[in-house]
């Protein structure tokens, strides 16, 4: 898990994004909401997005085929409901994996358990050497 966190990328440590659990099975991190969010004081869909898409890249990388590396290509956000303090917990699970393309399926909720957004992210495999 440490490898995991040491190379999560910019992005990712400028909002705060913490891994708390890595497996094939599931990868699951919390990001504040504090320091997130859009004027109006709600967190920024954009926000959902980064985390989405970092469990999901992350989890592509963790189930690719030897030599490959996952580049992502499609990323789908519903934002279900607003989070205006606290931390969201996102956990990426997989739909499918394969030779040439994963997806993976991300649920974003508050510490109350409320699902905040919903999404999905399709991966590529390249080959690592590209």
């Amino acid at each position: 898990m440490e490898h995991v966190r040491a190379n999560m990328g910019e992005l990712a440590t400028a909002m705060s994004i913490e891994i708390t659990q890595v497996s094939t099975e599931a990868i699951t991190a919390s990001m504040p909401v504090v320091g997130n969010r859009q004027p109006f004081g709600l967190l920024h869909g954009g926000a959902s997005a980064v985390l989405a898409e970092t469990l999901g890249s992350i989890h592509s990388a963790l189930l690719a085929p030897p030599g490959k590396i996952p580049v992502g290509i499609e990323l789908s956000c519903s934002h279900h409901r607003a989070a205006r303090e606290g931390d969201v917990i996102g956990t990426s699970t997989p739909i499918t994996a394969g030779r040439t393309l994963a997806a993976m399926a991300i649920s974003i909720r508050d510490s109350d358990d409320r699902l905040i957004c919903t999404a999905r992210l399709t991966c590529m495999y390249r080959d690592a050497s590209s």
